[in-house]
């Protein structure tokens, strides 16, 4: 932990990360990359390499900071499509599959929601808007030509900022089961105190927490 902050290095990018206070005997070293294109950018090509190896068709995601991440990575492998867990539910969101985790950033529970459409669109089928029964989801073209999806589980791949106590990441696993997805592999840019311990996680690097 250097005086400005604690350093992490992806791609040649240097950040000195905050050190934070998330209950009266623990602090962590806050990740953020909203809004810092260069952060993401570099994030996005270092665990596009760490993917270049493994065949899946989605990429799911919890709002709200690997969102960019997602997109990035997404676009780097070939436009492959990602799925957002939201935290608040929307009633366009129709049926939505959901699941409780708890977050250390927070130290509250949270919920994930998995839209509708979204789970449907991963279990292969051809999901139409609710609103324009013609508007045929948008990434139904991409798996049209992986036909992997339509004979058989879908591949998929969980994409996070931070993974920590490894509460998000079960919240995503059973995400991921409900809507009969197998799951090739869990990434992240940092795991953070027992996170690297979890099974089948790769991450670029690892964050300390202190407790007092």
């Amino acid at each position: 932990m250097e005086e400005n902050g604690f350093r992490v290095e992806i791609g040649g990018v240097v950040r000195y990360l905050p050190k934070m206070r998330v209950n009266q005997n623990t602090s962590i070293a806050v990740f953020n990359n909203l809004g810092d294109t260069e952060l993401t950018e570099a994030c996005a090509n270092e665990l596009s390499k760490r993917l270049s190896s493994v065949s899946f068709d989605f990429i799911i995601t919890p709002e709200a900071k690997s969102i960019p991440l997602a997109h990035a990575v997404s676009v780097r492998m070939g436009m492959r499509p990602y799925v957002v867990l939201r935290k608040t539910y929307k009633t366009y969101m129709g049926d939505a599959t959901q699941v409780e985790t708890n977050s250390i950033t927070t130290g509250r529970i949270q919920t994930l929601f998995l839209d509708e459409k979204d789970r449907e669109l991963i279990k292969g089928k051809p999901v139409r808007s609710p609103f324009n029964r013609e508007l045929v989801h948008p990434s139904l073209a991409f798996l049209n030509k992986r036909s992997s999806v339509l004979r058989g589980p879908a591949q998929v791949v969980l994409l996070d900022d931070v993974i920590s106590t490894g509460s998000t990441y079960e919240a995503m696993r059973t995400v991921a089961k409900k809507a009969g997805a197998e799951v090739k592999l869990t990434c992240c840019v940092f795991t953070e105190g027992g996170g690297d311990r979890l099974p089948d996680v790769a991450s670029l690097g690892h964050l300390p927490v202190w407790t007092e």
